[in-house]
Parts: C-alpha cells; structure tokens; sequence
C-alpha cells in the first residue's frame, strides 16, 4: 500500500512567485525599457567586501570539520553583544550559552520552531497576521496545527486585533507568528500592543514568534524599531517566558545566499528547540560562522545600507505619493500601494506590460476571510535595486500611475 505522506502537502497553496509567474504568462514587456524586478524581497545592494574576504579566508580550513548545531561560542557571544546594544537589554539576561542559537537564516528556523515545539496531537491553532510570510502557513500546516489569519488593515493601524479573537481560540493557540517591522506593510510593534499579547499570553501560555529580519531597515536613525525581548524586559518579563525572536543577515548585511541568522529568547524553548535542530542537522558550516561574527560586530556597514534605502523612499515618496497615495512605512524595504481600481492583479499585468515593472499583487500574500482578503486591492514594491535602477523604475511606474488616474 502506497503511503499517502504528510496530509499537510495537499493543503499547501501555491507558492506567491509562482502565482505571480502564471499571471504574467504570455505578457511581454515593451521592447524599448529593460524589465526591473521590484516583485521580491531579494537585496540587491552589494555584500560588502570584508564579509566576502572573511569567507574565503575560513573556507579551507572549515570544510574538513563537522560544525555544531549551537555554533562556536565566539558566534553566540557576538550574537548575545549585538542584542545587548542594539535592543538596550541587560546584560544579566542575555546569556550566549542558554538563550541564542545559531540558524541557517530566519526562514528556515521560523519554519522549523512549529516541528520543533508544537504538540501536533493536539492540533494547535497557529495565529499569523493577514497578509503575512508565507513560510508561517507551510510550517503550521506541516507540524499539523490549524493557521489562523488575523487581518491586518488600515482601519485597524495595520496591526491584528487581538480582543477580536475568542477566548477558546486562544485557549488553543500553540504559537502565534508576529512579523515586526511587518511585511509587507513596514508597521512597527509598539509596547502597547506587546504588553496586551504578554497579559494574554500569560492566561493561556502559547508561544510569541517574532520574526525581526528587517528590524535593521528603518527610516529614522535616532529610532530604531522596538523588539519583542525589548518589549518583555520593559513589561517586567527578564526571562523572556514564552518569547523568541528571529533575525537575519539578510536583509541587515545584503547576504542572502550566506543564509545566517540566529533565535534568540526563553532559555528552555531555547534549549528544546536546540534538542531538535541536533537531529534535523542544520548546523552552520564554521567559514559561514566566522563571516556571521565578522558581521554582527560591524555596524557601518549597515548604516550605510539604511542611508541607500532612505534615499529610495524619498525617491518613491517624491515620484508616486504625488500620483497615488500610501502609507510611509516604518522600516523594511516594501511600500504597500493601494492600486487605483482596486484590482491589483491587473494592475500588476498591465504595469509590466506596459513599463517593464514586475511588482507583487497584495492578495498573493493573503488570504480569504470572513471580512474579505486584506491584501486585495495593493501590489508590494520591494526597492531592492540599486539606487539608479530603483529610481528609474519608480519614474516608469509614476508615469503609468498618472495615466491611470487621469
């Protein structure tokens, strides 16, 4: 008899970039303007030169040796320092051997924390904001757990409405994923918000994961983003019960194909989440840990990212907020455009056929509900090129946006 696998792969919907692939199907761009892709959230900024220079030098002589799944101490005790200062936390509760674990970037360790520490017996309802990362939906449904969607909108200062879910709901929440600052929406977590969550987490002991990959992106340098452990020391919470937070060099260093990042949080999810990474086999290669120390101790780098990205939305705000209004983001790269019409897979079809641009419709990121899809009617725009390119595709998009809305 042929087995049938996990019945969770039958309910997996389609990948969004795929969804957007089929759509433009038998769409050609015009001739004349070479296509830009401001559809994902891939940098394209350059990694910087030391960052290349520390992998080469540590490849040799790491390829001969097995890596541990906790990483070198000299990684976590980076990793542990750059929280310290970067998130204002006390020293006396961060410790690099109990509260950090080395991952091969956020994606990978977001989708892996619901095998890890949910009880699929149970069937655990796995809350996730509306639109959201589509991993959170693959990994609830493959740990066998139910993803709830907590719409996120305008009318709600694009945060969930947390008092707007049940109290059984929540009595059977195994994990609730939180995106801060958002995707595609760039909202920034306040306190407020954080110490509602903590009051009802503690009624009924779910699991809060904060996915922080773009926490390094932001508009203004005198403020930085709030973060989750951040949050929890300032409501009082120094252990971080039932708290984790997940970041990346991704986005902060331009190193997607490094694929480093690290959990941080509750020491004993911490340490069950490490049992289980032991058997999955994820550990870093060593040349991958070297580069990820080197990067976790720079920041000047990083600054001059956030400057290139600053320049790119006061591009964007001085060439479409005039032609079609949205809202500035906080931080992260994307800007959430409500698209004239409100048909934002049209809008997306005849934007590249007609300037070459490929951006994201907003209900690829969504799904259905009760009250509508939430990402219907805008089009994500990741400014990931490099300035010129990024400029001159903003310039093609605002003279389609001022034909559309004459």
């Amino acid at each position: 008899m042929q087995r049938s696998g996990n019945p969770g792969l039958k309910a997996l919907q389609p990948y969004p970039f795929e969804r957007l692939r089929r759509l433009l199907e038998g769409v050609s761009a015009p001739d004349t303007v070479t296509p830009v892709a401001l559809s994902i959230g891939e940098p394209q900024h350059p990694t910087p030169a030391f960052l290349t220079e520390t992998l080469i030098h540590h490849s040799a002589q790491s390829l001969g040796r097995y890596p541990a799944t906790i990483g070198i101490p000299a990684l976590r005790e980076a990793i542990a320092e750059w929280l310290i200062n970067r998130f204002q936390l006390n020293p006396q509760n961060i410790d690099f051997n109990k509260n950090i674990l080395p991952a091969s970037g956020t994606r990978e360790a977001l989708f892996s924390v619901t095998q890890a520490l949910l009880d699929a017996q149970q069937k655990p309802a796995v809350l996730m904001p509306n639109p959201f990362y589509q991993i959170y939906e693959g990994a609830a449904l493959l740990a066998g757990g139910e993803p709830v969607f907590l719409n996120t909108t305008e009318a709600g200062d694009q945060l969930p409405d947390l008092d707007a879910v049940s109290q059984s709901l929540w009595q059977r929440c195994g994990i609730i994923y939180l995106c801060s600052p958002g995707n595609p929406n760039g909202r920034v977590i306040p306190q407020a918000f954080w110490d509602r969550l903590f009051a009802i987490q503690e009624q009924h002991g779910f699991i809060i994961a904060a996915d922080e990959c773009y926490s390094e992106l932001y508009r203004d340098e005198d403020k930085p983003p709030l973060g989750l452990l951040q949050a929890a020391e300032a409501a009082g919470r120094d252990r971080f019960e039932g708290c984790l937070v997940f970041h990346s060099l991704s986005k902060r260093s331009n190193a997607p194909g490094l694929r480093s990042g690290f959990i941080a949080g509750d020491e004993n999810l911490i340490q069950a989440f490490g049992r289980y990474r032991t058997y999955q086999g994820c550990a870093q290669p060593l040349h991958v840990q070297q580069t990820s120390i080197a990067a976790w101790q720079d920041e000047a780098h990083v600054k001059a990212n956030r400057t290139a990205y600053r320049e790119k939305f006061a591009m964007a705000a001085r060439l479409i907020q005039p032609r079609q209004a949205y809202r500035e983001p906080e931080a992260g790269f994307y800007i959430w455009l409500p698209v004239p019409g409100g048909d934002d897979e049209d809008f997306t079809r005849r934007l590249f056929e007609q300037t070459g641009i490929t951006v994201l419709p907003g209900r690829y990121l969504s799904r259905d509900t009760a009250e509508g899809n939430p990402g219907a009617g805008y089009v994500r725009i990741a400014l990931v090129a490099e300035p010129g390119i990024c400029e001159d595709a903003l310039q093609r998009m605002a003279d389609f946006l001022s034909r559309e809305t004459r």
